[in-house]
């Protein structure tokens, strides 16, 4: 930023003509502002920063960066170094992990006691006298509730809690990291459980600056096969609870709160609680602890259908018996009613058959009667019709006499017309009318096309014939 208050290059061209002052040497400029600083800033002041970077060095003394960001568009409008001094590092953090149960670390605001410095060679710092561990506790515990207030302003902050978990959890996508040893002792219950888990790591960072971006990319990863896992597990081994910063993000904690499949976390702290431990479907202290979960689970749930299948067995076993004695009675109880259905049957089936008797009787009797009559009947219709037919028989003969004269009176008639039309179409008789006849090869031409140039023609007249070519 430039100092509107600093002198220009204008203003000391503008000045009168004066003797060139002494040029000092860069070192001894520094000294100079050393020194004043000495003087004029030699008390310690509490400052509010926020630690950015944080190193300890292998002589014991740790460097840090402080920095301060514009809460409106988290800029950097200040940062300063600082040093805690080999023999002031222990006592602080000691004291700062009594106090807040984590590390001084980078990600975290300190308000800090700090005597203003400046070297000749490494510039302006600030050395940390002390730091007040109140102020850090009060900033994360404030930070928290408002990621909280958010969570809940959006509503989200219990839809996870909303999701029914399923009767039987044995697909388990797993959020952790390969090496942790939480990792390890929850795989290792679950197998020696002896039911049958379905486990699969989705690796992620599990401290630092980048858990919220690793973890939500862990979780999009099951998100895409949903229809896969029954629940989400989030686990990590102990540690400082400086380590657990990283889940205290609203990102994080948003993803985890809208999750579609119910999350259950196992972040490995009794006494602390992250904010997505507090968004989860379950919260559970340690991995081991969620792995117990999902075994007493299963082993509620396999102890419930058993004690399912012991009453469904006892039912059925009781309905056999009930139904087999109903069998038992309605068997009775049919045998009596077959045996007086049979008689009552027998009964009709006699009458039926008395009644039957006496009307087949009186039928065939009608019957034979209808026969006579219509015995006598044909018989009379019979002559009748035999001297019909005498008759046309007689008259058969003259009738078949006149129809072969008539027959043969045609035929010669029609042997006259075809002898007069052969001799109207013999060749002789053609050639006398001043036609002629053309063959080849001995057949008749009766079209020119079916010539070709070098067939010999064999011409007739009525007098004599000629050959000729075609050409």
């Amino acid at each position: 930023m430039i100092d509107p208050f600093a002198p220009t290059y204008q203003d000391f061209e503008h000045e009168p003509q004066q003797a060139k002052p002494r040029a000092i040497t860069l070192f001894e400029l520094n000294s100079r502002v050393r020194a004043t600083l000495r003087q004029t800033m030699a008390d310690c002041y509490w400052v509010v920063a926020e630690i950015s970077e944080l190193r300890v060095a292998s002589n014991g003394h740790c460097y840090m960066e402080f920095v301060q960001k514009d809460e409106a568009s988290g800029s950097l409008v200040a940062k300063a170094r600082a040093n805690i001094w080999r023999q002031n590092y222990v006592m602080i953090t000691s004291h700062f992990e009594r106090a807040t149960g984590q590390r001084l670390d980078a990600g975290i605001k300190v308000m800090a006691c700090v005597v203003p410095e400046f070297h000749e060679l490494y510039g302006f710092s600030l050395n940390v006298i002390d730091v007040d561990p109140t102020y850090t506790m009060g900033d994360l515990a404030a930070r928290r509730k408002e990621i909280i207030r958010q969570l809940e302003a959006d509503g989200v902050m219990n839809l996870n809690k909303e999701l029914p978990l399923p009767r039987v959890i044995s697909r388990v996508a797993v959020v952790s990291s390969a090496t942790a040893a939480g990792y390890g002792d929850f795989c290792n219950q679950l197998q020696q459980s002896g039911y049958d888990f379905s486990v699969e790591l989705f690796p992620a960072i599990m401290q630092g600056d980048r858990v919220e971006q690793s973890v939500i990319a862990a979780l999009d990863r099951i998100a895409a096969q949903a229809g896969e896992w029954d629940v989400v597990v989030i686990i990590r081994g102990g540690g400082a609870t400086t380590d657990l910063n990283g889940f205290d993000t609203y990102m994080l904690a948003a993803n985890v709160a809208q999750f579609p499949l119910p999350v259950l976390t196992g972040i490995g702290h009794e006494r602390d609680d992250t904010i997505i431990d507090l968004v989860a479907h379950t919260r559970l202290k340690t991995p081991t602890a969620v792995a117990a979960f999902l075994i007493e689970r299963r082993g509620n749930e396999l102890a419930m259908l058993k004690a399912l299948q012991d009453r469904l067995l006892q039912a059925v076993q009781q309905r056999l018996q009930r139904e087999d004695q109903r069998l038992t009675l309605l068997a009775q109880r049919a045998n009596y009613a077959a045996m007086q259905q049979v008689a009552r049957r027998r009964q009709r089936f006699d009458s039926v058959s008395h009644r039957f008797e006496l009307a087949s009787s009186r039928y065939v009797s009608r019957q034979r009667e209808c026969v006579l009559k219509l015995g006598a009947k044909l018989e009379l219709l019979v002559q009748s019709r035999l001297q019909q037919q005498q008759g046309a028989l007689d008259r058969y003969p003259q009738r078949l006499c006149n129809a072969v004269d008539r027959v043969l009176l045609q035929a010669h008639h029609r042997h006259d017309m075809l002898q007069r039309s052969i001799k109207l179409a013999a060749p002789d008789r053609i050639l006398a009318m001043g036609f002629s006849i053309t063959t080849h090869n001995g057949k008749t031409v009766r079209d020119a096309a079916t010539l070709k140039p070098g067939d010999e023609l064999l011409t007739r007249f009525q007098t004599g014939q000629t050959k000729s070519v075609v050409e």
